[in-house]
């Protein structure tokens, strides 16, 4: 977009050009899909990037080993490491949010010290905050109503003072439209 300002100057008004962009959301889906198939609107990682269909690694992209949970492997989800924030447009389209969240077995093997906490927002509304998240503990299977939500966040904090090992991973994360 284009405008124009005006700022008052001694000696009279002051006119600038300003211009910028406004982003442009990723399509909201038409057809049941799993979050990792679909683009997000934005997204931010305490360790590395998200990584898509993979248990976070280390620091560069595509080296975290297949999502599992207590020797379960998982085809589909994002591996995530606190804190993180995902958010994905679904423009009013679906009509449940399911997945199983939990500290990843990558981060088990290395210590038990991983604690973290998984919230679900809708429109900026609180839908849902885990237990705390431990490898001792397992996943939580999440189910939610997400009926006339534009934009749906995935958010991963540290629950226990301590960003070691909070290596955390939304399993089979999927939205349903119909």
């Amino acid at each position: 977009f284009t405008a124009e300002g005006t700022a008052l100057a001694p000696g009279g008004p002051l006119r600038y050009p300003a211009t910028g962009t406004v982003p442009t959301p990723p399509p909201a889906p038409t057809r049941d899909s799993y979050l990792s198939d679909l683009d997000w609107i934005s997204a931010a990682n305490g360790w590395g990037p998200v990584e898509r269909d993979a248990s976070n690694g280390k620091s560069a992209a595509g080296d975290g080993p297949p999502i599992s949970f207590g020797g379960t492997s998982y085809p589909k989800g994002l591996g995530v490491h606190a804190p993180s924030d995902i958010a994905y447009h679904l423009g009013g389209a679906a009509v449940r949010f399911t997945s199983l969240v939990g500290i990843d077995d990558f981060s088990a093997k290395q210590s038990s010290l991983g604690a973290t906490r998984a919230k679900v927002y809708g429109d900026g509304r609180l839908l849902l905050t885990t237990p705390t998240l431990t490898a001792a503990g397992g996943p939580v299977a999440v189910d939610l109503d997400v009926r006339g939500v534009r934009v749906l966040r995935l958010v991963v904090e540290d629950a226990n003072n301590r960003t070691s090992f909070d290596h955390t991973s939304w399993a089979l994360a999927r939205v349903t439209v119909s």
